[in-house]
């Protein structure tokens, strides 16, 4: 028998330094399976982690979980577990997952990983010392009397070498009601461990924010605002944090969000996106027009406008009021947030014109010739705004003194010409937001709007603030967020951009006082509240947790009400008994 376990713990652990081997080196492997009916995965950072609503590290893991059954499987397995879970019957494909193991064989597993990091079982074949490999984890059925959910096992390491292992059981269930008192935790926390005082420490999180969609035709943006609060001591179970507690805005807000008041403009931005892949492929997918009229008919009109007015008037007023009104028929209370600019050159009106309807090359090619021909003409003499490099303003001041370039309007010409204009106005609407709204300044924004870059990059780095404009206009709008804290969250986002790609999923975090945000939270419901207790005599913890949800992703629970999730830590240090009893 010991042969055998000896032998399973070898190959087990040899399977998993494989494993971490290749993720070091960069080798992105899929799961893969170990006694043909287990699949282990190896979690890196930044991925899905399954545990995030259990434990908050984020670091490299290994997951263990049976392998996915074929659907006609899944009713057979519902069949075998307790009334008030069954394995999660979330279907991907052809496959049901995932799904739990039984605790007994989730203990084994954890067993043999203890093992082969022993220092003391030395006669295991194994190189010496040990390489401590990542924490493991192992999804758990339920079936046991504490319905346990997860079993883990992380390694303590002293200068690299093993000197003990951290043991976590994880429980779950649904009840109407919770059925502990803080004082029955400490207690029992005290009599697990052999202890005689402990601390308490509490956590809630409060979700202040999330886009719902309308209907199935329009999908919401995936924007979540959430407040996280800690504090010490804890009086009572869902105690409501006090004003004394540590806090932290989590914001995550995904751009483009129809009812918002910035839609306008993403449209915009996804116009001049279309055209930078245009210009960078050659081929261009033009979206579909927001006017009724042509391109085409809607330039001559402006033109012939504008010639009326002697070619100097300025038609930016009646542009302007009519975007506002668009903005206005979202949500009127909000238009004060981000109003269209009232100092739109002739150039951003064109803009305004063509990214609004222009649906081919054609179109574009046949709206510049009009232009060039007005502009030779003397027709207009219109007024830029200063500081552009783009064509059309070369030629624009070429106008006054009445000598122009020949320009070919062919291949990607009128593409860079439209995406120059564009990029020029949008960089103006950024700043007119964040100087107007006095939360940066034009150093502050150099980056993002440094015409030294091609103008490839000049258009991803617009994305950025883009995106930065949407998580301030959001926390303004949902929130209602004070402007010292709007400044902070401003540079945060500029320093996080300045140095990092776009990533419209990352969390911001902007760390708060409760008592300039008391009022988000104080008469709500927490979304999860957990209590640590924990003693400064040992390396163990319990913590009890309630949510609204389901902290797992792998059980269903038939009854209704709160989840009550427990997780229990040991602290063992290594010995050959202590890993028999594990086993």
């Amino acid at each position: 028998m010991w042969s055998r376990t000896n032998r399973a713990a070898e190959e087990f652990y040899a399977r998993l330094l494989q494993e971490f081997d290749e993720e070091k080196k960069g080798i992105c492997k899929d799961p893969f399976i170990y006694e043909t009916d287990i699949q282990v995965q190896l979690i890196s950072k930044g991925q899905p982690n399954p545990l995030k609503n259990i434990l908050n590290e984020n670091d490299v893991i290994f997951i263990m979980e049976k392998v996915p059954l074929e659907k006609e499987e899944a009713s057979l397995v519902e069949e075998l577990q307790p009334e008030d879970t069954a394995i999660s019957d979330f279907s991907t494909g052809d496959n049901v997952g995932p799904l739990a193991l039984p605790v007994g064989r989730a203990r084994q597993l954890i067993g043999l990983y203890t093992m082969a990091h022993n220092p003391n079982m030395t006669h295991l074949k194994i190189n010496r010392p040990v390489t401590a490999l990542p924490p493991l984890w192992v999804r758990c059925d339920g079936s046991d009397p504490e319905g346990t959910c997860w079993l883990g096992a992380e390694l303590i390491t002293t200068n690299n070498s093993v000197t003990g292992v951290v043991l976590y059981m994880a429980t779950c269930k649904a009840d109407k009601n919770y059925s502990v008192n803080l004082e029955d935790l400490k207690n029992s926390h005290k009599k697990r461990h052999h202890l005689s005082t402990v601390t308490a420490r509490g956590f809630a999180q409060y979700e202040l924010f999330k886009s719902t969609a309308l209907d199935d035709t329009v999908t919401a943006s995936q924007t979540v605002i959430t407040l996280d609060i800690s504090w010490s001591p804890v009086d009572e179970i869902l105690q409501i944090p006090p004003l004394s507690s540590t806090a932290t805005l989590n914001i995550k807000v995904e751009s483009g969000e129809p009812r918002g008041p910035l839609s306008h403009l993403h449209r915009e931005l996804k116009f001049l996106l279309v055209l930078a892949d245009g210009l960078r492929t050659g081929v261009t997918e033009w979206p579909e027009p927001l006017e009724a009229k042509s391109a085409v008919e809607l330039m001559q009109e402006f033109l012939n406008d504008l010639n009326k007015l002697d070619g100097f008037g300025d038609s930016t007023k009646k542009d302007t009021e009519t975007v506002k009104h668009d903005s206005a028929a979202v949500d009127r209370s909000i238009e004060c947030l981000f109003t269209v600019r009232g100092d739109l050159d002739f150039a951003e009106q064109l803009w305004c014109k063509m990214s609004s309807s222009v649906i081919s090359y054609q179109d574009l090619v046949k709206c510049f010739a009009l232009i060039i021909q007005s502009l030779q003409r003397g027709d207009v003499q219109p007024w830029l705004h200063s500081g552009s490099n783009s064509l059309l303003s070369k030629l624009i001041h070429q106008s006054y003194h009445g000598a122009m370039d020949t320009v070919s309007l062919s291949g990607t010409v009128p593409v860079q010409m439209l995406l120059e204009i564009g990029l020029d106005k949008l960089k103006k609407d950024y700043i007119s937001f964040f100087i107007g709204q006095e939360l940066a300044s034009l150093n502050h924004l150099e980056y993002f709007i440094s015409p030294s870059v091609d103008i490839q990059e000049q258009v991803y780095r617009v994305q950025k603030l883009h995106h930065i404009l949407e998580i301030l206009v959001s926390c303004m709008l949902f929130i209602k967020l004070q402007h010292e804290l709007l400044f902070s969250l401003t540079q945060s986002c500029i320093k996080y951009y300045k140095q990092n790609p776009l990533d419209e999923q990352h969390i911001f975090q902007l760390p708060v006082r409760p008592t300039a945000i008391k009022n988000l939270y104080q008469s709500e419901k927490p979304q999860k509240w957990r209590v640590e207790i924990n003693s400064g005599q040992k390396k163990v913890k319990t913590v009890w947790q309630l949510s609204d949800s389901p902290p797992v992703d792998h059980l269903n629970f038939h009854k209704p009400g709160i989840m009550e999730t427990s997780l229990f830590i040991w602290l063992n240090y290594q010995s050959p008994k202590e890993t028999e009893r594990i086993s």
